[in-house]
């Protein structure tokens, strides 16, 4: 996700938080079932503080030992770009860096982590414990206006891309933009998504607007994911999160909605106060600007974020809220469409009580079982419905 506030080091504290707690057959399957995790900022994390993620890290969401802790197999590294690096035309420089961190995570510990760049690779590169990387990119900016800049992506490793992010590009309408520019995909986008088709890079719609969501599944050729979000159902008017028409119309496709764990998302008094900070990042902004315009100091960002992170504290929350919204997908969409894209380092540490870092799935897989989910159908969630989406996009592919 990546809140512009994430950035200011306001993040939960994670030293004391215990390991999971959960029963002997919830952590035995969580080990041994494939458990796919399609969403973990932890590049963008690196480069904002470098940490040895092959060793413990407390004051990390993501690390090698907690990852084998919670069973965790393939874990899709974010690639994030923010709109202000777009606009400064960074973006493409930030996300090869990212991508150059993933690789070196690899390259230091080549006995723990491996890049997985198909699922065919699957059982070969997991053999001894390892944790497999797979970038995915979030906010599709770095490309810029030039679409051979997605072979170059692909060939790194990139499997998915999140059409936009907080703010419209030259892709597609966010979710969180007051005033949409394209009304949906714009003409460039849908070449964006035909290409993507083409280089079997699996096209993500979280984060973009709802008209965009429809041109994407009306352009697309194959089935498309959102890679981290929440069902809108549990919160009214927030358009970042899936409407039921949408996630309807993913599934019909074949695609595959990966429920996200933040607060922000799953807490409907964090989800008003996400959508009320966008309106008023909006307004700080445009004061800004005419501060600007007028020869005057303009005003800190870095001190509006602050401001409104304590004013708007993050609820506590409990699993109970991610485990709703699985419910509620499973029955509407149906079991074969529903994944889990945590978010884990993304959010400032919002997250709930049982489900802190990636130590925590077998909290998830025991809720799940306690909610009468089958075994089979708990294999399907974590992992298996996502692997069959990536290798249709594969198969597909006409590079």
């Amino acid at each position: 996700m990546r809140f512009r506030f994430a950035a200011l080091g306001l993040s939960l504290s994670l030293a004391a938080i215990p390991a999971s707690a959960a029963s002997d057959a919830a952590q035995r399957l969580a080990h041994d079932a494939i458990i796919v995790d399609t969403h973990i900022d932890a590049p963008s994390m690196l480069l904002s503080h470098w940490d040895d993620l092959g060793v413990a890290t407390p004051g990390k969401e993501f690390d090698y030992p907690r990852a084998r802790q919670g069973g965790l197999d393939v874990a899709f590294m974010s690639i994030y770009t923010s709109p202000d690096e777009d606009a400064a035309g960074t973006a493409w420089q930030k996300a090869n860096t990212q991508i150059d961190a993933v690789e070196a995570m690899v390259g230091r510990h080549p006995d723990k982590f491996a890049i997985l760049r198909s699922p065919a690779d699957l059982e070969k590169l997991r053999k001894g414990g390892r944790v497999l990387l797979t970038p995915g990119m979030e906010n599709g900016a770095p490309i810029g206006d030039d679409l051979s800049k997605l072979a170059a992506l692909q060939a790194r490793g990139v499997r998915y891309i999140t059409l936009a992010h907080s703010a419209n590009n030259r892709i597609a309408d966010s979710s969180y933009a007051r005033d949409k520019k394209w009304g949906g995909l714009s003409p460039f986008g849908e070449q964006v998504v035909a290409e993507m088709n083409r280089l079997g890079i699996m096209v993500d719609v979280s984060h973009i607007s709802d008209d965009a969501v429809r041109d994407v599944l009306r352009v697309t050729d194959v089935p498309v994911i959102a890679s981290h979000s929440g069902m809108r159902h549990f919160t009214p008017g927030f358009e970042r999160n899936i409407s039921d028409e949408l996630a309807i119309a993913v599934a019909k496709e074949g695609g595959v909605v990966q429920l996200v764990f933040g607060t922000g998302f799953v807490n409907p008094q964090a989800a008003s106060d996400t959508q009320a900070y966008f309106i008023a990042e909006a307004a700080f902004d445009q004061e800004n600007a005419k501060l600007a315009a007028a020869g005057k100091p303009v005003k800190s960002k870095d001190a509006f974020d602050k401001e409104w992170e304590l004013a708007h504290p993050s609820p506590e929350t409990h699993i109970d809220a991610v485990l709703d919204q699985i419910d509620y997908a499973v029955k509407l969409i149906g079991v074969d469409h529903v994944g889990i894209g945590s978010d884990f380092d993304g959010v400032s540490g919002h997250l709930p009580v049982e489900l802190r870092s990636v130590a925590d799935y077998p909290n998830l897989v025991e809720g799940l079982q306690k909610r009468g989910h089958s075994d089979a159908d708990i294999r399907k969630i974590l992992g298996g419905n996502l692997l069959r989406v990536w290798a249709q996009v594969e198969k597909a592919a006409k590079r």
